[in-house]
């Protein structure tokens, strides 16, 4: 995998995906901050998973900070990412 510089703090900022995303039954909440980084919450444990994240067009690229990678499909306002589903969170 190819990684392209890091867009600039603006863009990052800016980017349409970039907020907080839920599971239907708001288990998973995963929060794309505007510095490249997520925060992954699960049930009552904050913080389960953090790491950087790219997105390039709809697809978006994780690297957990233990070393873990994943990817995930932006359709419309629903993420596709890990065998869940996530919606943005309101």
């Amino acid at each position: 995998m190819t990684v392209q510089p890091a867009a600039p703090a603006t863009a990052r900022q800016n980017h349409p995906y970039v907020g907080m995303w839920v599971t239907a039954d708001g288990y998973v909440r995963h929060n794309l901050l505007p510095n490249s980084r997520y925060d992954e919450a699960r049930g009552n444990r904050e913080s389960a998973y953090r790491g950087r994240y790219e997105v390039r067009g709809d697809d978006i690229f994780y690297w957990d900070d233990t070393g873990f990678t994943a990817d995930g499909r932006f359709v419309g306002d629903v993420l596709y990412h890990g065998g869940m589903v996530f919606h943005r969170a309101r």
